[in-house]
């Protein structure tokens, strides 16, 4: 009798994100294999990197773009790997800051992408593209250890006086699920986020409420002294809709929003009293 061997899953950079995507990859009986600093492998040893491409069934990269203001190259993947990745079905893992500001309206795939702050991640974008790639646009990404819950407790939170801003996010156990039901989709983009876009101070109020603690003050992005990256990140507003990763994926996000996805993490998340330590700009972006 026959045996059949698992299906081999080869990830480039095991971060946050990638870590949910292997488990559910293990759980569905792939071998995982993968780099980074909690990786199988290290990106730089290329003799068995290009052994495991050899055998790989897929490929999954959610290694950012590089700086080529420093000299790097656009997609270290693509540079150093590239040639080893023909004829395998490959993912990559991008962000919907391709689409820009919109001032607030709905983007799906068929946005024009590469006119906001993120042209590199764009340019890359376009690259697994035209390899035929699953590329996974991805907004704020939140979950365990990770979202407004924790910067609520640890007093990091702001809401920001400013007029009506939206921004999309999704669980990273979505996400997880949307990669996996792609491995055997078509190729092509996907956006992979929830359905109901909101502004930040409603999920920072949503967190407040659901840890029982006192809302931060409304302030300006000076009296918040945000970083640069903060600010770009208010410097955008748009909708991101899902339907073509339901249609043609089957997708459906077990957290449809945002309420959803943190009353599951306030499960887990014991209330405590905010620092009074003055506020460290974040982000919900990647």
């Amino acid at each position: 009798m026959s045996t059949v061997l698992p299906k081999r899953l080869f990830i480039f950079g095991l971060g946050y994100t990638a870590k949910a995507i292997a488990g559910r990859a293990f759980a569905g009986g792939w071998e995982v294999i993968s780099t980074g600093s909690e990786g199988t492998l290290s990106f730089e040893d290329e003799g068995n990197v290009r052994l495991a491409l050899a055998d790989a069934d897929h490929v999954l990269s959610s290694v950012p773009p590089g700086n080529e203001g420093r000299g790097e190259p656009l997609d270290p993947v693509l540079d150093r790997y590239g040639d080893a990745l023909k004829g395998i079905p490959l993912s990559y893992l991008s962000s919907t800051g391709v689409y820009g500001d919109t001032g607030g309206a709905w983007v799906d795939e068929s946005a024009p992408v590469g006119t906001g702050r993120r042209t590199a991640r764009a340019e890359a974008d376009a690259e697994w593209l035209a390899l035929g790639a699953r590329v996974y646009r991805l907004p704020g990404i939140y979950g365990p250890g990770r979202s407004v819950l924790e910067r609520v407790r640890q007093g990091r939170a702001h809401r920001i006086d400013l007029p009506e801003q939206v921004f999309s996010r999704v669980h990273v156990e979505d996400i997880a699920a949307g990669v996996i039901a792609g491995l055997q989709g078509p190729s092509g983009a996907y956006n992979l986020a929830d359905d109901l876009p909101c502004g930040q101070n409603i999920l920072v109020e949503e967190a407040c409420r659901l840890l029982g603690l006192p809302l931060p003050p409304l302030q300006s992005m000076d009296e918040a002294q945000l970083s640069p990256m903060a600010r770009g990140f208010y410097a955008e507003n748009r909708r991101v809709a899902n339907g073509k990763a339901r249609r043609v994926l089957g997708w459906k996000p077990r957290f449809p929003t945002y309420r959803e996805g943190l009353r599951a993490l306030s499960a887990t998340t014991r209330p405590t009293v905010a620092s009074a330590a003055p506020a460290i700009a974040s982000s919900d972006q990647r």
